[in-house]
C-alpha cells in the first residue's frame, strides 16, 4: 500500500492561492531510481515561475504536483538497476525538470541526477547548492568556457546564483565584476568579486568594458545594456530569458514552440550579432557527475554556500514569499526533517 507523505503542492497555476501543504502518495520507484528521504530543500526563483504557470508550455506538469527543485537527504531504497548508491548514503541533487518535488518528505530520482553530498556541509547547507551550483557550472564552464585571465560580469552578486558563480569564476582564474546594492558591496568583495558596481550609485554599462562574458539573471533592460560591456567575440548568457532556438532543440520542443522561441529571442540575438556577441539562454539541467565535481570543490574549501534563512516545511509558503521579495543574501532553505 502506498503511504501518504507531507508535501507542498501546486493545485492550480496562479500568483499565490494555488499553493498549500497537503498529503501526497509516496513516490513510486522505477528500476533506475533512488528513493531519498529528504532532510532539506531550497527555494529558488524558479519555484515561483513554475507555480505561476510561466513554464507550463515547456514543462506540462499534471496538477496537483509537488514543488521544489533541489534537496539533500538520505537514500532509503534503490531500484534494481542502481549501482552507485545504497541505503544510508547522504546525497544531494537537482531532480530532472520533468520530475521535480523536493518540498516533500520523500522523492524518487534518477541515479544519474544524484551525487554524494559534500562531506563538510550540513544537510541544510548542502540543499542550498544543487540548482545554483549547476547553473553556475553550466553557464561558466560549459557555455562560457571561462578561462584564466578572462573577465566576467556576474549580475546580482548577492543572490543565490551570484554568490556561487563569483566563487566558481574566481577558482577558474577569471577577473570578476558584479552588480549589487549598497548594503552588499563589502560582502560580495569578501566572496571574491574584484570589481563591484553599486547599482544604486552607478550604471554598470558606463563603468565596465571589454569583458569576455556576462551572466545575466535579471529582467528588464539589463540584458541589452549588458551587450555594451562585452568585447567582440564575447558571450552573453542569460538564465532569465528570453529562451532561444538552441534551448528549444535541447528540450525537444515541437515546431510551433521552436518558432515561438526564435521570435522571443529575435531582438536580443540580432543586437548581439551586430556587436559580434553570442547570446544564449541557459535552462539548467540535472547532472550527478557535475554535482560530484562541485562537492569536491566545496570539500576542498574553494566554494562555500551562502544560506540566508531556514524555514520549516510547514512554512514553505512564507519561504517563497521571502524569496519573491528579491532581498535574500544567498539561498533560502526549507528544513524537512
Amino acid at each position: 500500500m502506498v503511504k501518504p507523505m507531507k508535501a507542498f503542492i501546486i493545485e492550480r497555476y496562479g500568483k499565490k492561492n494555488g499553493r498549500r501543504m497537503d498529503e501526497m502518495p509516496e513516490p513510486v520507484l522505477r528500476e533506475d531510481d533512488v528513493l531519498v528521504e529528504i532532510h532539506a530543500a531550497s527555494v529558488n526563483p524558479l519555484d515561483s515561475k513554475i507555480s505561476t504557470g510561466e513554464f507550463k508550455l515547456i514543462l506540462p506538469y499534471r496538477l496537483p504536483f509537488i514543488l521544489g527543485n533541489d534537496f539533500s537527504g538520505v537514500v532509503v531504497r534503490v531500484g534494481s538497476r542502481v549501482q552507485k548508491f545504497k541505503p544510508g548514503d547522504e546525497v544531494y541533487a537537482r531532480p530532472d525538470a520533468d520530475r521535480i518535488g523536493a518540498f516533500a518528505e520523500f522523492i524518487a530520482i534518477k541515479e544519474a541526477s544524484l551525487a554524494m553530498k559534500p562531506k563538510t556541509l550540513t544537510m541544510e547547507d548542502a540543499a542550498s547548492v544543487p540548482l545554483v551550483g549547476l547553473t553556475a557550472w553550466q553557464a561558466l564552464v560549459e557555455k562560457g568556457n571561462l578561462k584564466k585571465g578572462q573577465k566576467i560580469l556576474i549580475h546580482a552578486g548577492s543572490g543565490g546564483v551570484g554568490t556561487f558563480a563569483i566563487q566558481l569564476a574566481k577558482n577558474l582564474g577569471a577577473t570578476v565584476a558584479t552588480t549589487t546594492s549598497t548594503a552588499n558591496v563589502d560582502w560580495v568583495k569578501r566572496l571574491g568579486a574584484d570589481v563591484v558596481v553599486d547599482y544604486k550609485q552607478q550604471q554598470f554599462e558606463k563603468v565596465l568594458g571589454d569583458y569576455d562574458s556576462v551572466l545575466n539573471s535579471l529582467g528588464g533592460d539589463t540584458l541589452e545594456k549588458s551587450l555594451l560591456v562585452l568585447k567582440p567575440g564575447g558571450k552573453l548568457i542569460s538564465i532569465s530569458g528570453p529562451p532561444d532556438i538552441e534551448f528549444a532543440q535541447e528540450f525537444g520542443l515541437n515546431w510551433m514552440l521552436k518558432q515561438l522561441m526564435r521570435l522571443l529571442s529575435f531582438q536580443i540575438r540580432k543586437k548581439a550579432e551586430r556587436r559580434q556577441i553570442r547570446y544564449s539562454f541557459l535552462f539548467m539541467r540535472a547532472s550527478g557527475d557535475q554535482l560530484a565535481r562541485i562537492a569536491a570543490l566545496i570539500d576542498a574549501g574553494v566554494i562555500r554556500p551562502v544560506v540566508d534563512r531556514i524555514f520549516p516545511l510547514e512554512s514553505t509558503h512564507d519561504a517563497m514569499a521571502y524569496v519573491e521579495q528579491g532581498r535574500a543574501k544567498g539561498k533560502v532553505v526549507v528544513k524537512v526533517r
